[in-house]
């Protein structure tokens, strides 16, 4: 039975940590070709630093100073999410019913305050690799400890429209561990699950690429975490095993950025030279009777389009269904493997809330089309 409570009271995501080496090539995708407006820049005892926003979706990346958290991160791993940050609603309460619940705290509550207002907040160790949780009690408009909001924001101005950070998903080479943290620690309930390979196995077969996955919610403030691990019985060649080779550990791959025309905003991406995953064609021949097979039946969008753009359908009931589509990870993005194998999502809902079961199929073919392009599979 799912555990209902809300330890931690929190109330929604404040923000990612995106520890990196190159600011300046993250300023580019987000903000002259995804429309993100810049609301701080400089440097903290953290490092340098850009915070980017559309709406409420907000990513602290940090260029780590020596000695740093953030500089451990890069040493240990690639570039990647080093931090989730969540506001809370009484940030003593969550304190100590967090600790009581088994939660390792790095540190005692800290308090900053500035001219823009006040903000007391703790971290705590994961089971996300070495991305670590900050829980956040605020009064004012102040941003996170030693960052000052520009006047004015520079650059786009989230002319794509995205809303808010949809869901968080992670790959860990064993799942339960996690599972059990988020359930009976931090009283996230089970949300939805998959598991699957991308062939039928048998005998025969010596190709292929399996995962499980879990999703958990919170049930206070309704955030969800898309959780997965490598299926057997090629271990091995699964992209969650890959995507942990690739970051040298458990840890976030991807958040999703929820927006309201995901047709027309693609197309402008594409023409600013944002670049994404490739679906099969066979996808798109398919999609009609499976549209129809999900009870979905027909959707606003011509098909044909779709295909162009490389737009994934799914659903459950009739005219209700999302939209979505990713693009390459950092590392393909940005010709450099350091770069790491953090990837976004981007995801329409026309009125379903779940989570595109049948798309994990069609993104795994194209990662393995594009692993096996790079000669790793």
């Amino acid at each position: 039975m799912a555990n209902t409570q809300s330890p931690a009271g929190i109330q929604r995501l404040d923000g990612i940590y995106y520890y990196v080496e190159n600011l300046e090539r993250s300023r580019h995708l987000y903000v002259d070709q995804l429309d993100f407006s810049i609301v701080a820049g400089g440097h903290n005892e953290e490092g340098e630093y850009l915070v980017f926003e559309a709406k409420r979706c907000r990513y602290f990346f940090v260029k780590p100073a020596e000695n740093t958290e953030g500089a451990r991160f890069i040493k240990k791993h690639t570039e990647g999410i080093g931090r989730l940050v969540f506001e809370v609603k009484d940030l003593d309460a969550a304190y100590l019913n967090l600790e009581a619940r088994g939660v390792t705290p790095i540190e005692y509550i800290k308090t900053v305050e500035s001219a823009e207002g006040k903000m007391r907040y703790f971290d705590i160790t994961t089971p996300f690799g070495d991305c670590n949780w900050r829980f956040v009690q605020k009064e004012g408009n102040i941003l996170a400890p030693g960052m000052v909001r520009y006047a004015e924001p520079q650059g786009g101005k989230n002319c794509f429209e995205f809303e808010v950070i949809d869901h968080i998903t992670s790959n860990f080479r064993t799942l339960a561990p996690a599972i059990l943290w988020m359930e009976h620690v931090m009283g996230f309930e089970r949300y939805w699950g998959i598991e699957f390979h991308t062939e039928d196995v048998n005998k025969e077969l010596k190709k292929g690429s399996g995962l499980k996955s879990i999703v958990m919610r919170d049930p206070h403030s309704g955030l969800k975490f898309a959780n997965n691990e490598p299926k057997k019985p090629f271990f091995y060649q699964s992209q969650i095993q890959l995507f942990v080779d690739d970051l040298s550990g458990d840890g976030v791959q991807h958040t999703a950025l929820a927006m309201r025309d995901i047709v027309g905003s693609i197309q402008e991406m594409t023409r600013r030279g944002v670049r994404f995953l490739k679906t099969p064609k066979t996808y798109y021949e398919m999609l009609p009777t499976k549209l129809k097979q999900l009870g979905v039946d027909e959707i606003d969008e011509d098909i044909d389009v779709l295909q162009s753009l490389g737009i994934l359908v799914d659903g459950h009931q009739h005219h209700k269904y999302l939209l979505q589509i990713f693009l390459e990870d950092s590392a393909t993005l940005f010709g450099d493997k350091k770069a790491g194998p953090f990837f976004l999502e981007l995801i329409q809902r026309k009125g379903d809330p779940l989570f595109g079961g049948n798309n994990f199929r069609s993104l795994f073919e194209s990662l393995e089309l594009q692993h096996r392009q790079e000669g790793r599979l």
